[in-house]
């Protein structure tokens, strides 16, 4: 299927958010949840082809995402697949974390404000309006349609009956957890991105000020970003 063609039907059939490129200032209004269209089970290349296609594109046009692709996107990136997983009753999800900690948190940038993606019920929830591309501390990213910033919440590390690693309360092994468990995100993030012609880059970005703009607690760290939208043409 043609890119321009899928992305006609898939803004069609989602009205309700089809504005992701107007900022909450421009439009006058308060962010809203956006419910994410159900994402598909089919589609796309192989996973060996887009293995062969992976890169790293830093060059990225600040054309919106259609509400399908961007469904798909996070839910390829860290969206539920199994109603159950084995570890401490949680669904399972398309990347592993420690014990199923699932402690890794997605936080979206779109250019009207910042969201949580939240997987059971796969939605966005807002977090704040405004523009907050800059926080991804790259002048390329600052025009791209999507950012993810991989935040971790160390209080996903619970010990109790179970739990099989007496170690997950550690400082270091927990840094060890939350690095790996983000890349394995990531790559899910490039694979898709890869099948689908998106260009995806990530990156470090500003710790200093998204933990109080993005409303992070305590026990939250801001570890990397990743940046995701259509190849800028040359």
């Amino acid at each position: 299927m043609q890119r321009r063609t899928f992305v006609k039907g898939a803004v069609a059939a989602v009205p309700a958010i089809a504005g992701l490129g107007t900022t909450a200032a421009q439009s006058g209004r308060e962010l809203q949840p956006i419910a994410l269209p159900e994402p598909r089970k089919a589609g796309g290349t192989s996973v060996l082809d887009a293995l062969w296609a992976r890169s790293t594109i830093r060059s990225i046009s600040s054309e919106p995402l259609p509400p399908q692709v961007l469904s798909e996107l996070l839910w390829a990136a860290f969206g539920v697949n199994r109603p159950k997983a084995l570890m401490l009753g949680k669904p399972g999800r398309t990347a592993p974390s420690a014990s199923n900690s699932q402690e890794i948190s997605l936080y979206v940038v779109l250019p009207d404000g910042v969201y949580l993606y939240e997987a059971v019920p796969h939605r966005l929830v807002p977090i704040e309006a405004g523009d907050f591309r800059v926080r991804a501390g790259r002048a390329a990213a600052v025009k791209a349609p999507v950012t993810i910033f991989y935040v971790a919440d160390l209080a996903e590390y619970k010990l109790g009956d179970g739990q099989p690693d007496p170690h997950m309360g550690e400082p270091e092994v927990q840094k060890s957890y939350y690095y790996a468990d983000t890349g394995f995100i990531a790559e899910n993030v490039y694979l898709f991105a890869a099948s689908q012609g998106l260009a995806a880059w990530f990156h470090n970005c500003d710790k200093q000020n998204t933990p109080r703009e993005f409303k992070l607690r305590p026990s939250q760290r801001v570890l990397f970003a990743q940046t995701v939208g259509y190849p800028a043409k040359p």
